[in-house]
């Protein structure tokens, strides 16, 4: 994923919710038989535009989202927000995954897949339209909805870095 305007934030410092996207059975075949364990994928956020996804893996389910959520916590992005959407269209990608993000005016709702309704309701974006293509894994969905929530350019740093006026930047 790009790195480009990261605002990481301390899990401690916030209020999280936890939204399990994906829990999913994997097999190990052993000389008895086979093996059961388990993976699982947590989006994290405050509804205020701070989310973080992660992995856990463990032999029970419950610790498996257990893991999921403290790996979360540890990669918590802040997010643009403005009125319940996001400030531009985006496009975001991991590995076969690809996804298009774009506002919507208010009252729109979340038009998106499961994976991604659940990374744009951690974050609180209330008004957005997604599509997602290529990859429909709930991983690489999660990540390449992160990955273009992380390019995502706060509007008052779009004016600060043009030098204009933030009227400028929303009429052109």
């Amino acid at each position: 994923m790009s790195q480009v305007n990261v605002k990481t934030v301390k899990a401690s410092e916030i209020e999280l919710k936890e939204h399990v996207v994906a829990i999913n059975r994997v097999a190990k075949v052993v000389k008895g038989g086979r093996r059961f364990s388990f993976s699982a994928i947590v989006v994290v956020g405050d509804g205020h535009g701070v989310v973080g996804h992660g992995l856990g893996k463990a032999n029970e389910v419950t610790d498996a989202i257990t893991k999921a959520i403290d790996d979360a916590k540890k990669n918590l992005i802040k997010v643009p927000v403005i009125n319940g959407t996001l400030p531009h269209e985006m496009i975001g990608k991991y590995s076969g995954g690809f996804v298009f993000v774009k506002p919507a005016a208010p009252g729109t709702g979340v038009i998106a897949g499961g994976a991604m309704r659940a990374v744009f309701e951690s974050a609180g974006i209330k008004d957005v339209l997604a599509k997602s293509k290529g990859s429909s894994n709930p991983h690489n969905v999660v990540k390449a909805t992160i990955d273009a929530l992380v390019k995502m350019r706060a509007p008052h740093k779009v004016a600060m870095q043009r030098g204009v006026a933030m009227s400028k930047v929303f009429n052109g």
